[in-house]
């Protein structure tokens, strides 16, 4: 018996995407800041009102903790690298994430240090700066 040719129906890409899905350079800004506001400032401490993260919430977790939050700040850098960021400027940042992965691995003062230091932060401003002068149309005015 001879089996009927089956058309398998294709997904269709209706031009619909989320935003920052893109590859563009407005899209990359809005993953990248989308994701440095997930690090550094998600949440406020009551009382002293200071904005944290899952960088500094992640690193109470020995180990594991600091390897995930390196591991997404590194995703940051990579982003940079498919913008065109020179490599002097890749390598500022990847010191920047190394700096905080090592100091946040040490015990209790790790803690702190990644309260205080924010690379994701000096990395999305490394970021801003260069689309702001060499992709200008991505500028979010804020106000």
């Amino acid at each position: 018996m001879a089996q009927a040719s089956r058309s398998r129906a294709r997904p269709v890409r209706m031009g619909i995407e989320l935003p920052g899905t893109g590859r563009d350079p407005a899209s990359v800004r809005q993953r990248i800041e989308l994701m440095e506001h997930l690090l550094e400032r998600s949440f406020v401490i009551p009382g002293i009102n200071r904005p944290v993260g899952l960088d500094a919430l992640a690193g109470l977790i020995p180990v594991v903790g600091d390897f995930v939050t390196a591991a997404m700040g590194a995703w940051i850098v990579w982003e940079a690298r498919n913008l065109g960021l020179p490599k002097w400027k890749l390598l500022r940042m990847g010191a920047n994430v190394a700096f905080d992965a090592l100091l946040g691995a040490v015990p209790v003062a790790g803690d702190a240090f990644d309260f205080l230091f924010r690379s994701n932060t000096r990395n999305l401003r490394i970021i801003r700066k260069h689309l702001d002068r060499h992709h200008p149309q991505t500028r979010i005015i804020e106000g």
